[in-house]
């Protein structure tokens, strides 16, 4: 009897081969192949195909959405959810993925929906405790502790539900997949069948996702491909907020962020995010700063800290918690070459408080007058904040959505802006905040000089 033919498919990256090798050829994994049988063809007759049809004459039309009953949900998600849609939540164990999709069940069941969530990975006895610490009552709330994609498919069309959670998608498997649980084969089908329930029979459909070691979402990128919105819950286990991004989004904009405090009762919505960012409006100590940056649709004001000393060590450190670590060590050449502020014997670390993340080139101007405030020991003046992008060559360049930065920041008690120059024509003048133009890193500096 001839063997039965298969491959060998990465688990990290959905990557395929022939042979079974030690590391991946795709993404360079060690010991992440495992073999997965050939499917057989399918002999069933296709449906008819959809027909080209011209593009002015497709009709259009808004998604039709609703409420989630978390304000702070809906905002991510673009305004509320899509009927039809599939989402992927995200992000590391323990982080309140669970805590949030039970939340938005219990408000779907309270205002009349009938809501199936799928437990894939705690018993309903588990999920009740849960439930009663979030007070969680309604009985249009149905829960399945399931792992087979068979019996949650009858489920499905038992009790016709108006919205669906998975618990999580690497839980659920197949019977027709010989690949074992949780393997790419296994979690790429139950998405796909997931994809068929939420398109065919219109009805929303929230996946939670684990997060490998390397910060992604297991499954592996495919997955992502796959669903129509992704979101990622992000935030320090010892910190007591939460940030939930929208990293696509088919149906809103991206980036968008919704921010949330976990409490004994949940996770709690913070609507005016920006208090948690700053302690104050600076001038108290030396080497913060405070920048205006951009989340999605949203302006958040945020702190930056730096802590810059003498090292003991050959080789100075530079440790960052929330910036990109090459970014650091750009604007501390840019500082070195074009200010005259020497920090290579030093050691520095740049922190952004709460818990958030920034990648924009906006906070390079924060970041170099606070690097440079704790350097010199003298902190900046009170009520300012700083919005610009730094170049290679020292110059200060404008960035995007300036005037909707200084407002926050003016509505905030903020009395000063360090911007670049280029951005006085476009702005004019702000009501309630004093703009400082700046064209070269050595002017900024030399407002910490004087």
């Amino acid at each position: 009897m001839a063997k039965a033919r298969g491959i060998y498919r990465c688990q990290a990256c959905g990557g395929t081969t022939p042979q079974w090798l030690g590391r991946c050829p795709a993404c360079g994994e060690w010991n992440s192949l495992e073999q997965e049988a050939l499917t057989p063809v399918s002999t069933k007759p296709r449906r008819d195909g959809s027909q080209p049809v011209a593009f002015p004459e497709i009709a259009s039309g808004d998604f039709a959405r609703f409420t989630s009953g978390i304000a702070e949900l809906d905002r991510v998600l673009g305004g509320g959810v899509v009927a039809g849609s599939l989402v992927l939540v995200g992000g590391d164990p323990g982080i309140g993925k669970s805590t949030l999709m039970l939340q938005m069940s219990s408000r779907l069941a309270e205002s009349g929906r009938r809501v199936l969530y799928v437990s894939g990975e705690e018993s309903a006895a588990q999920l009740k405790l849960r439930g009663e610490r979030l007070g969680v009552a309604s009985a249009n709330l149905l829960v399945q502790a399931e792992v087979l994609l068979e019996n949650v498919r009858q489920a499905l069309e038992s009790v016709r539900p108006e919205l669906i959670v998975i618990d999580s998608i690497q839980a659920v498997y197949s019977e027709a997949n010989q690949a074992p649980p949780g393997t790419v084969s296994q979690v790429r089908d139950a998405a796909q069948a997931m994809m068929e329930i939420a398109k065919i029979q219109n009805i929303p459909v929230f996946v939670v996702g684990h997060v490998t070691k390397d910060g992604y979402i297991a499954g592996p990128k495919v997955l992502e491909h796959m669903v129509d919105t992704v979101l990622y819950f992000e935030g320090q286990d010892s910190g007591a907020y939460r940030l939930l991004r929208a990293v696509k989004n088919r149906f809103g904009a991206l980036g968008e962020i919704g921010v949330f405090e976990m409490q004994e009762s949940g996770l709690n919505e913070v609507g005016d995010p920006s208090g948690l960012f700053i302690h104050g409006r600076g001038g108290e100590q030396a080497g913060t700063a405070v920048m205006a940056a951009i989340e999605g649709s949203r302006p958040l004001l945020v702190e930056i800290q730096s802590l810059v000393t003498r090292t003991t060590f050959s080789q100075p450190r530079r440790i960052t918690t929330g910036f990109d670590q090459t970014r650091l060590a750009v604007m501390l050449a840019v500082m070195e070459k074009r200010a005259g502020v020497f920090l290579s014997s030093s050691d520095v670390v740049l922190s952004l408080v709460g818990g958030l993340r920034i990648n924009e080139p906006a906070a390079d101007l924060a970041i170099v007058m606070a690097l440079a405030s704790s350097a010199l020991d003298r902190p900046l003046p009170s009520a300012t904040v700083c919005i610009g992008e730094v170049g290679l060559n020292g110059e200060i360049r404008p960035v995007g959505q300036m005037l909707l930065r200084l407002k926050e920041a003016s509505r905030l008690g903020f009395e000063r802006a360090l911007v670049p120059q280029s951005c006085l024509v476009a702005l004019g003048s702000v009501p309630g905040i004093k703009l400082v133009s700046l064209q070269h890193v050595g002017e900024a500096l030399q407002i910490l000089k004087d």
